[in-house]
Formats: C-alpha cells, structure tokens, sequence
C-alpha cells in the first residue's frame, strides 16, 4: 500500500500543472495508503502499550538494565549457578548489553567479560567489546588473540591505608580483600595456556537489519533501532538461528575449558533436536529452558549445556556434518572403462 503514495503524489503534481481533474480512482489509492499508514500506528500503539505494561521493562528501568533480556539470564543462573567470581566470559552477540551487564556483575572484581556484536553499542561498565562480524574468521582470530592475554580485560584494584575507618568501611575493605584473594585464587587454579581461556560462552545472537543509511539512526545509543526479533516466517528464523547456534558451538569447542558453560538462544523448530545431540555429545548436562520472563508467544527457547567434557573439540561433531559431494566418475564407473 505504501508504494501507491509516490504513484499517487506524482498523479496529483501532473494534474495541478496541466490543470486536469484528480480522478477517482487516484483517490481510492490516497485512501488506501492512508488507511495503510492509520494501521502502522495502530500496531506502533500496541506496542508501546504492551512495553509500558511489562513489568520486566520497568524493573528493567527502576534496576538501570540495558534490557528486559538481562532477567532471562538472572534466572538461568538462579537455577543453575552458571557464574563464578574470577571466570572470563565471552558474550556473542552482546548489544545492547545486558546480559554482559548480568555476566560483569557476577564475574566481579576479578573476572572480565568480552563482548562482541555486528552492531556498535556502548560497553557497560567492565565489559570489554569488539564490533565486527562474529562469523568472519579474522574477527574469531582477534578473539582468540584477546583471550591469549590472561589479564587483559580485568580491572586492577588499587588499595591505599587509610588510618581512621569506621566499623562499615572496616567489613567493606575486608569483603573485598577476601573476594581479589578467592578471584586469584580461582585464576591460579583454572587459567590454562593456549586458546582455551574461557569459562563461559553466552550467545543471544541474531540478524540484524541491513546498515544502508549511515549511524544517524542512533545505533550507538539505540541499538534495537536496527535489530529484528523475528521475520515473521518461521521456517527462516529458525533456520538462521540454528546456523548462528551451530557457529557458536564451534567457537566454544575452540575456547571453553574443560567443565566450562555454553549458554545459547534459538527458535524452536525441528534441527533443534539435532542441536541438542550435538550438546549432549560434547556436555556433561544439557538444559532446554523457557525463562518466565521470555514473553509466552515467543518461540524463542535457551539451551543451556553445562560442563565441557574433557577432549570435546570439533571433531566429535562430523557425523552431523553433511557429506561433500563427489564430482567426476565413482570408482565403479572407472572400472567400466
């Protein structure tokens, strides 16, 4: 309906300057886009309504969270305790960031957070980010290369004597010696050398909307301004799901230590199951979870594997793997001649 509006706008331009009447059906096409536009607002209307209403959005608002999503990952954690104090964290996906926010916040003081997305976003507070295409091999070697530097991405903590302390400040010192000495304490034990630095991989990563008109929409500070939930069309949003699922366990079967967590969002559909086999092949427990706060007509569902068996790499996944096609005669065929 929208493309009638230019056809209709020339039509009246070219009837002022010959001086022909508008006809009738020039104005049916008038009515229909504005019916059109009339409609767009009505569905803009109910989707303010349904944010204002939500009250994930306002204890989103009143905690200062980047985004509802940031509760989906508190209650994956609740219920499986997925974060240490000292881990390091790879976020895939992370605009706008919240769940790096909920990951920085349980990681603290001695843990680090990468986040990495498409899309420019501001980092929150402790959280380390690259843009760039997650799917590029260039942008998993930089990735690779950041983790290679233990500490890199860790704030350093300053502590000076202070002579007088009230009772407060006194416990408060003390917590936080107690936590920089448990957070050492956990990189001395776990830190291996080589690639594999990780203790989690978050992956909340989806298709964004093609950038062909500069950054003047606020993608900085308003990053949804250019991402898609969803298409509309089930089969292809599951299928790009899967396929950004499917990268993401093969970047955590390169950088995960043995024990470590992989946390990943998809849309339901029938190569999830697979997705799952291939979870249960390479983890010890593998979760399918429906958070309370993703809204009930999302088809959106977290897989949540835990613990990273010893010796899983990308080989354990080749009977999944499709077979390369075969071009020229088959080895029968050679006998023939």
């Amino acid at each position: 309906m929208f493309a009638a509006a230019p056809r209709v706008f020339r039509s009246f331009t070219r009837a002022l300057v010959h001086g022909t009447p508008w006809s009738a059906p020039q104005c049916l096409h008038a009515q229909a886009a504005a019916a059109a536009i009339r409609h767009n607002s009505h569905s803009s209307t109910i989707w303010k309504t349904r944010q204002q209403k939500d009250p994930y959005r306002k204890k989103a608002d009143v905690k200062d969270l980047r985004s509802r999503a940031a509760f989906k990952l508190y209650e994956i954690h609740d219920k499986y305790r997925i974060f240490r104090r000292g881990q390091t964290v790879v976020d895939l996906g992370y605009a706008p960031g919240s769940w790096s926010q909920v990951a920085a916040e349980q990681v603290a003081p001695r843990g680090r957070v990468l986040g990495v997305d498409l899309i420019p976003a501001l980092p929150p507070k402790g959280v380390s980010t690259l843009q760039g295409d997650f799917l590029s091999p260039s942008i998993q070697a930089s990735i690779k290369e950041w983790l290679a530097d233990s500490d890199r991405g860790r704030p350093l903590v300053h502590t000076s004597p202070v002579a007088e302390q009230s009772y407060l400040e006194r416990e408060r010192r003390e917590a936080e010696e107690y936590e920089n000495v448990h957070g050492r304490r956990y990189l001395e034990e776990n830190d291996q050398p080589g690639s594999k630095m990780v203790d989690i991989v978050l992956s909340d990563m989806w298709e964004p909307w093609p950038l062909t008109d500069g950054l003047w929409k606020r993608s900085l500070t308003a990053p949804y301004n250019r991402l898609m939930n969803t298409s509309g069309i089930r089969f292809k949003d599951h299928a790009g799901s899967m396929d950004l699922c499917n990268a993401a366990l093969h970047f955590a079967l390169d950088v995960l230590k043995p024990d470590g967590h992989f946390v990943c969002k998809f849309y339901a559909g029938q190569e999830d199951k697979v997705l799952e086999q291939k979870l249960k092949k390479c983890f010890a427990k593998v979760h399918r979870e429906k958070p309370n706060s993703s809204r009930p007509e999302s088809r959106e569902a977290y897989f949540v594997a835990l613990r990273l068996k010893r010796g899983a790499c990308r080989e354990w996944l080749k009977e999944w793997e499709p077979e390369q096609e075969k071009f020229g005669p088959s080895e029968e065929d050679e006998e023939d001649y």
